[in-house]
C-alpha cells in the first residue's frame, strides 16, 4: 500500500538494491537515561474506528467497534534524534535507508546537492529520492540530526523501529493501543483536543498549512518536523498524536480487519504486506490526506522509508500481551 503522504520503497526508489548487511556486534540493552519516558496507562474498553464517517473507504476506519485493552505504558513521545543516536552507536545498527543507499525527503526540505537527487515518486512528485538521506541527515547529505537533536527520528522502516525495540527492551503499539493511547481517555473524538481543528484560531498540532505542495504558510512554524513537546499533551500525557510524523504500530495493514477484530487485546492480522502506521505527519492537509485525525489510518511496507515517519515505544505491563524473540507482537 502506498499512502499518498508517506511513498513506499517501490514507489520511489525502484533503482535501489539493498546491500548486504554488514557484521556487527550483538545489539546491547539500552542503558538508564537513554530510555525515553514512558505513561503507565490501565488499558480497558473504548470505542475504535471513525464515529464521524469522513474516513477514505479503502483505509477501514469502520466499523467502530468496542476494544479491551489490557494495561500496557507507551513513550509521551515519539522517539528523538538524539535517543535513536544512542541506540546507533550502542549497537552499530545501520538502517534500511543506509543499507539501501538512499530515502524520500519532501522537495522544500531538500538539502543535497543535484547529483544526490536520483528521482521523484511517479504519482507523489514532491517525495525526492535523495541519495544520503537516512536518519542521520534528514533532508539530505547537506543536514545532520545534530542541528535537530529533539526533532523525531525519521528515514527509519518497520524493521528499523523493531530493532530499536529490541534494544530499549520494548515493543511497537499495537494500532489499538495506539488509538486508546491517543483518544486520552475521551470517546468519539476527531483529534486529542476536540472536534475542532484550531480552536479559537490555535494551531494544536504540525500539519501543512496552505496550498499543498507548493506553499507552507507556517503558522505553526515548521515546514517539516517539530520539536517533540512543541503542543500541549492530551490527557494521557501522550505528544503529537496527530501531525508530525506518521509512527509505525506493531499490526499488519488490512482495510477489511475491523470487521473481524477480537473484542480483546487485538493484535491485527496474522500476515499482511504493509505494516500500519498511525497520526499523520506534518504533509496532511484535507485537500487531499485528511488523515491526522484520531480514527485515521494508513500504511507501508516494512522496509520503507521516508522524511516523515517515525515510531514511539510501547512496554508491557501484563502477562496478558507477549513479545516474540524479534519484538514483534503474537
Amino acid at each position: 500500500m502506498d499512502s499518498c503522504c508517506t511513498p513506499g520503497r517501490t514507489a520511489v526508489h525502484e533503482h535501489t538494491a539493498l546491500l548486504p548487511v554488514p557484521s556487527v556486534p550483538a545489539p546491547l540493552t539500552a542503558q538508564p537515561g537513554t530510555r525515553p519516558g514512558l505513561v503507565d496507562l490501565p488499558g480497558g474498553e473504548f470505542l475504535m474506528g471513525d464515529t464521524f464517517g469522513e474516513g477514505y473507504p479503502s483505509d477501514g476506519e469502520q466499523p467502530v467497534h468496542r476494544v479491551e485493552l489490557a494495561p500496557f505504558a507507551i513513550a509521551a513521545t515519539a522517539i528523538t534524534n538524539a535517543q535513536f543516536a544512542a541506540f546507533a552507536a550502542a549497537t552499530g545498527h545501520r538502517t534500511d535507508a543506509e543499507r539501501y543507499g538512499s530515502s524520500a525527503v519532501f522537495h522544500l526540505a531538500l538539502r543535497a546537492r543535484a547529483r544526490d537527487v536520483l528521482g521523484r515518486a511517479p504519482r507523489t512528485p514532491w517525495w525526492f529520492d535523495v541519495a544520503g538521506a537516512d536518519w542521520a541527515h534528514p533532508a539530505g547529505p547537506l543536514s545532520h540530526w545534530e542541528e535537530i537533536p529533539d526533532h523525531p527520528v525519521v528515514h527509519v522502516s518497520w524493521d528499523d523501529a523493531v530493532a530499536y525495540c529490541r534494544w530499549a527492551d520494548a515493543r511497537l503499539p499495537t494500532e489499538a493501543e495506539w488509538e486508546y493511547a491517543a483518544r486520552g481517555g475521551h470517546r468519539g473524538r476527531r483529534y486529542p483536543w476536540g472536534d475542532t481543528l484550531t480552536p479559537d484560531g490555535e494551531d494544536r498540532c504540525n500539519i501543512w498549512h496552505g496550498t499543498f505542495p507548493t506553499h507552507n504558510t507556517l503558522s505553526d512554524g515548521h515546514l517539516t518536523t517539530a520539536p517533540v513537546r512543541s503542543h500541549p499533551p492530551n490527557d494521557h500525557g501522550l505528544y503529537e498524536t496527530a501531525g508530525n510524523v506518521w509512527e509505525w504500530c506493531a499490526d499488519w495493514f488490512s482495510p477489511t480487519y475491523y470487521r473481524r477484530s477480537p473484542r480483546h487485546n487485538p493484535l491485527g492480522p496474522r500476515t499482511g504486506t504493509a505494516r500500519v502506521t498511525r497520526g499523520g505527519s506534518y504533509l496532511c492537509h484535507d485537500s487531499y490526506c485528511n488523515r491526522y485525525r484520531l480514527a485515521a489510518r494508513s500504511a507501508n511496507t516494512p522496509e520503507s522509508s521516508a522524511g516523515n515517519c517515525g515510531f514511539r515505544i510501547a512496554r508491557d505491563v501484563s502477562e496478558d500481551i507477549r513479545t516474540g524473540s524479534t519484538g514483534e507482537l503474537r
